[in-house]
């Protein structure tokens, strides 16, 4: 065995020396890999792991040694802190870019959707969609102009866009001219083909009458002459003339009782046997809602009304309710409807959806439902049978406004709050500036 005399020479000095070497230079190694790991963090955890490791590795060493490191440390330049300025201003900058988009996409939006209508044209329906039209019956009046007739087209759905029909007529020359009276036409018509039909004698119909729901007798009256022989004189002379007809006994005039409806007649008949069958067909609709005939008058009244202010189906119930909680004490004190379809109907401007201060104003008008509370004092069109089915059958809900913000679609929006209210009014007001057609 090897002697283990402590007088051993310096061979065994050697290799004492050569051992700790290598154990210090395995250290040595050991801090640099720990230094390496540490700079990747953040520079505060890297300075603290570094402290850590020099305080584990001053523990071996001798004064002299710690007090060599400690030299080289408060030789060193200080470490900066990083600074979170130059990422907020990115943030910000990143947020107002970001708000300057939305802005202008929002300010552009209106702008560039006309230029898009103006490169594409107007809405118009394809070949593919006239294959899938439907028989209609359209009447065009006497003294109709191009754009009373294009929104005539359009509500009875034969063509797509008021401007698709109204720009191809604007573009024919010589300038067409219509003949009044009933039109065999189609749902889902191309403009263009939906004018060659008007010109067309082929598509007239004889003794053909069509009565749109919320028409005014006086118009009613005006379509059976343009669809019939018979003048308009002898109509107006029969029509004046209610005891014969079997209305109620409130009634005047035949408002509210002349059914809209298509109807054909036989070459002869006279304007009694016409208007007869109209409020005959009135009556048939009252009694399959379940009006009793002691009810016909306010049930027809109050129709009428809603007939003239609602626009699409599921609006009609609840212009119903809305007329019927401003008719509550409760939820309305003044009893004030504030209809203009009601001021409109008594100054005899059926045709028109606005009225002014003065008219709303004008306590003479027995219709006007601005001054006098309560119900419209007698009918002011003639409804059809959805709007009877909504005067007997109202919407629960706490609205007390309406208005229709769109007379092309018939968007309407209902409040229950003045301002919300208020609101919408200038959504429709904007509408109406931008569609001066609507008068």
């Amino acid at each position: 065995m090897p002697s283990s005399n402590l007088d051993e020479p310096l061979p065994s000095r050697r290799l004492l020396r050569a051992q700790q070497a290598a154990a210090e230079q395995a250290t040595a190694e050991q801090e640099t890999v720990e230094q390496s790991a540490a700079e990747q963090e953040t520079a505060e955890q890297a300075t603290a792991e570094q402290e850590t490791a020099e305080q584990a590795s001053e523990k071996g060493d001798s004064g002299g040694g710690r007090t060599n490191r400690r030299w080289l440390l408060a030789d060193e330049p200080p470490r900066e802190k990083r600074s979170h300025k130059g990422a907020w201003g990115c943030l910000i900058t990143v947020v107002v870019l970001a708000g300057l988009v939305a802005g202008a996409y929002f300010f552009l939006q209106g702008p560039i959707g006309q230029i898009i209508a103006a490169t594409q044209g107007p809405a118009d329906f394809t070949t593919d969609e006239a294959a899938t039209g439907e028989d209609v019956v359209v009447m065009i009046h006497g003294g109709d102009g191009g754009s009373d007739i294009a929104r005539t087209l359009v509500d009875r759905g034969v063509v797509k866009s008021f401007d698709a029909f109204y720009q191809i007529l604007l573009e024919t020359t010589p300038e067409p001219v219509f003949q009044p009276g009933a039109y065999q036409l189609k749902t889902n018509m191309v403009a263009s083909t939906a004018l060659d039909a008007l010109l067309d004698e082929g598509t007239r119909l004889s003794q053909t009458v069509v009565v749109p729901e919320g028409t005014a007798t006086v118009d009613v009256l005006q379509s059976i002459s343009e669809g019939t022989e018979i003048p308009l004189a002898e109509l107006q002379a029969t029509a004046a003339s209610v005891a014969g007809f079997g209305l109620p006994a409130e009634a005047t005039t035949l408002e509210g009782f002349l059914f809209p409806a298509t109807y054909t007649f036989s070459p002869g008949d006279t304007a009694q046997i016409v208007l007869q069958a109209m409020v005959n067909r009135q009556f048939e609709a009252l009694d399959s809602a379940g009006v009793a005939v002691g009810d016909r008058w306010r049930t027809i009244v109050f129709a009428s009304l809603i007939q003239r202010e609602a626009g699409l189906r599921d609006d009609y119930y609840k212009v119903s309710r809305v007329f019927l909680n401003r008719l509550e004490p409760a939820r309305w004190d003044s009893g004030l409807l504030q209809s203009d379809a009601t001021v409109a109907y008594g100054t005899g401007n059926t045709h028109l959806v606005t009225t002014t201060d003065a008219e709303r104003g004008d306590a003479g008008n027995l219709y006007n439902t601005y001054v006098h509370p309560g119900m419209v004092v007698g009918p002011i069109s003639n409804p059809g049978d959805l709007a009877i089915d909504a005067a007997l059958h109202p919407a629960d809900g706490p609205w007390l406004f309406f208005v229709t913000v769109n007379l092309d679609t018939g968007e309407t929006v209902f409040s229950t709050t003045v301002a919300e209210h208020d609101a919408a009014v200038g959504v429709w007001q904007n509408w109406m500036r931008e569609h001066p057609e609507y008068g």
